[in-house]
């Protein structure tokens, strides 16, 4: 029974006072055990599991010094030191009670004591305790995790902290060896290329090529010849024969960022790659073969694009076997502090008024975004310690104001007009806003049908 519920050590050499507390504990789901001197009530500590201890301040007849009581919480906070006490005394002076509050014990009653407001502070000492333990356990348990990650896996020395990023990092590694491909999704800037180049440094071809294409960032009509190669005179100004992405990557990894933004052209031939590992350069007939894993990353909705009609349904799930979503930074705020510090130049550090205003920070551009703030922190700081001006981040962009907000998705047809208009037409400045790459603003401009300006 006394497992099934919490546990109160009663620690009195009068007998009155441990039936009374032991009646009022059982009429609220609480255990209790009886001792009547300090030697057996450490003997039951040593063997039984207790969540709290009420003790006595005197044990022998006639003496009110105390210091029997004193003696005996300081061995218990010596063998115990997070198992929280209550002292009870009669005394009139309480001088001594009040010393050890101050030394780690969790209150003091007097003699008679009031039965509501001994069980409302036993109550909340046992929740507190509970709830320490449960934190306790959790930290130990990712604690481990990470020990486990870090032991039998290359992780590229990224430096994290948080839970959800834990959660995406064992899954990555635990796929990493198998020969499918992985979809990496998320915000732009969270970090979906490290990511790959993890599952990379940990699958059968680490020792092969990792070789990178951005999908947003060329022209439509240069982003085949990119994939598959050319031949001499394949497209204006292809003067030679050039090698193609997949023939770079072949016997390692090919990573396609932004892989919303290939053409249908090149959805179709990527999709025959992937399922023959054959392909033609651009203006060749010969057929070349080659054995590469691919990861693709995006921070479009694909789902939504295959309603649209602008990728193919067959290409997204052939991508899509296994995926991994790699949350924003505000959604992952344990790795805030780390990857701030890690950013900092010439051994600087954060004052803690600087940590709280980064933690306070919605970081909109995410992980690229702290990099850029503490390069710039690093620069404009006098001395070694950051303060919040040293960062520059903007009034009112907090956590609080962008709650609700998709993070993760793609600027719809509104969100690009308006920053448009507010760049002045500047398309590098409204790129910059949405966080994409000019190309990736053209090519979206193009879906939409939102006219350059002239």
């Amino acid at each position: 029974m006394l497992a099934d519920m919490p546990t109160v050590l009663i620690i009195d050499d009068n007998a009155a006072v441990g039936i009374a507390l032991d009646v009022l504990f059982s009429l609220h789901d609480i255990a209790s055990l009886c001792a009547a001197s300090p030697e057996e009530g450490l003997a039951i500590l040593a063997r039984e599991p207790v969540d709290l201890v009420i003790q006595d301040m005197n044990f022998t007849a006639d003496t009110t010094s105390g210091a029997e009581g004193t003696a005996l919480f300081r061995e218990i906070r010596k063998r115990h030191p997070d198992l929280p006490v209550i002292l009870l005394t009669a005394w009139t002076h309480l001088d001594a009670a009040v010393d050890l509050v101050k030394a780690g014990a969790a209150d003091y009653l007097s003699k008679p004591w009031n039965d509501d407001r001994l069980l409302a502070t036993v109550t909340n000492l046992i929740e507190l305790g509970q709830a320490n333990r449960a934190l306790g356990t959790r930290l130990q348990r990712e604690r481990q995790a990470r020990r486990e990650l870090e032991q039998h896996y290359d992780l590229r020395g990224l430096v994290w902290a948080d839970p959800a990023m834990e959660r995406v990092l064992s899954l990555a590694c635990q796929v990493a060896r198998a020969d499918v491909p992985v979809l990496i999704t998320g915000p732009n800037g969270t970090g979906k290329e490290r990511i790959a180049e993890i599952i990379q440094a940990n699958s059968q071809v680490a020792g092969g090529p990792f070789v990178v294409l951005n999908c947003g960032a060329l022209p439509s009509e240069l982003i085949e010849a990119e994939l598959f190669g050319a031949d001499a005179g394949a497209y204006t100004g292809a003067s030679k024969a050039r090698e193609g992405k997949f023939e770079a990557a072949d016997g390692g990894t090919l990573f396609l960022d932004e892989i919303g933004n290939l053409p249908l052209a090149g959805q179709m031939k990527l999709l025959r790659v992937l399922e023959t590992g054959r392909f033609e350069r651009l203006g060749s007939n010969r057929e070349r073969q080659v054995k590469v894993r691919v990861i693709s990353a995006t921070n479009a909705d694909l789902s939504a694009m295959i309603r649209a009609g602008t990728f193919r349904e067959d290409l997204f799930y052939r991508l899509n076997v296994i995926e991994l979503k790699l949350p924003a930074l505000a959604a992952r705020p344990g790795d805030i502090l780390p990857l701030a510090q890690s950013f900092l130049a010439g051994g600087k550090r954060l004052h803690p008024s600087a940590e709280g205003a980064l933690l306070a920070h919605a970081w909109p551009g995410n992980v690229r975004e702290l990099k850029n703030v503490m390069a710039r922190a690093s620069l404009l700081a006098r001395e070694d310690v950051v303060m919040p001006a040293d960062l520059g981040l903007p009034e009112g962009v907090t956590t609080s104001s962008i709650a609700g907000a998709a993070a993760d998705a793609e600027p719809d047809r509104d969100a690009i007009v308006r920053a448009l208009a507010r760049a002045g037409g500047v398309i590098a400045q409204a790129a910059a806003e949405l966080g994409l790459s000019r190309q990736a603003l053209y090519r979206r401009m193009e879906r939409l049908g939102i006219e350059r300006a002239a």
